[in-house]
């Protein structure tokens, strides 16, 4: 049995008040250390992940897949000993993509990790696109080599009673906050920063998810990136709050 950290962020690019945000985000990396992080709304002309990558003691794997063009879109990070294999990127509608990662844990565990971020806007048509984002996953995910055990986070801008949501709970997956905590949490969107331009489509509500499939068990699950700047408490590290679970792998 392997312990195994996995966390996601939606970092918002260089939006909202970037200069300011970098050194919460740099703190909160380096405290967090995940074995595994799915990054969203990565620039990666301006190697924001690699900047992340290193914050703390931890040395990282980058891997990075475009959405939308090409110098944005997802990462993902692997700390080593944990060596990314068999990356692939998966383009879905309305510009958006999915990046897989497959790990072998200490164990023998052959672990997945798979990081997307999809359709934002509030309409009932894109709830639709959404749920068609997440069934061209699951359709991938089920045609990928066979792991023991994985799980897909990011931001889904989809709200639990979404059909995009059951879709994942159809397909097998588990929500680690949820299981953990016996409902998801009230917000991961907006965080409370408040910024000039800031995004303000939608309600508040959660909007970020880390689901988990196959032989993985959440011990825990929380909320991560959630601390305002000391003495400022309109300055958060992002407009999304992170999610952080440890997850006992294998059989």
């Amino acid at each position: 049995m392997d312990r195994l950290h996995v966390a996601t962020l939606n970092i918002r690019n260089i939006a909202d008040r970037w200069p300011e945000r970098l050194p919460l985000l740099l703190a909160d990396m380096a405290a967090l250390q995940p074995d595994l992080i799915g990054l969203q709304e990565v620039v990666h002309a301006v190697e924001q992940d690699r900047v992340l990558a290193a914050s703390g003691s931890g040395r990282y794997g980058i891997h990075r897949g475009w959405a939308g063009r090409p110098e944005y879109g997802n990462s993902l990070l692997a700390r080593e000993p944990l060596v990314g294999t068999e990356v692939e990127r998966l383009g879905l509608v309305a510009g958006r993509s999915a990046l897989r990662a497959s790990v072998r844990l200490a164990g023998g565990t052959a672990f997945r990790l798979t990081v997307t971020h999809l359709h934002h806007v509030t309409t009932a048509e894109a709830a639709t696109i959404r749920d068609e984002q997440v069934e061209a996953i699951v359709d991938w995910l089920a045609a990928a080599p066979t792991v023991d055990a994985e799980a897909v986070v990011g931001d889904f801008n989809a709200e639990p009673d979404e059909p995009a949501y059951a879709r994942m709970v159809a397909a097998g997956f588990r929500s680690a906050f949820q299981e953990a905590n016996g409902a998801e949490p009230a917000v991961t969107w907006p965080s409370g920063i408040v910024a000039e331009g800031m995004d303000t489509d939608g309600s508040p509500g959660c909007l970020d998810y880390i689901w988990v499939r196959g032989a993985a068990t959440v011990a825990s699950a929380r909320l991560t990136f959630d601390r305002p700047a000391a003495g400022d408490p309109t300055l958060y590290p992002s407009d999304h709050l992170g999610l952080a679970a440890w997850l006992d792998v294998g059989r």
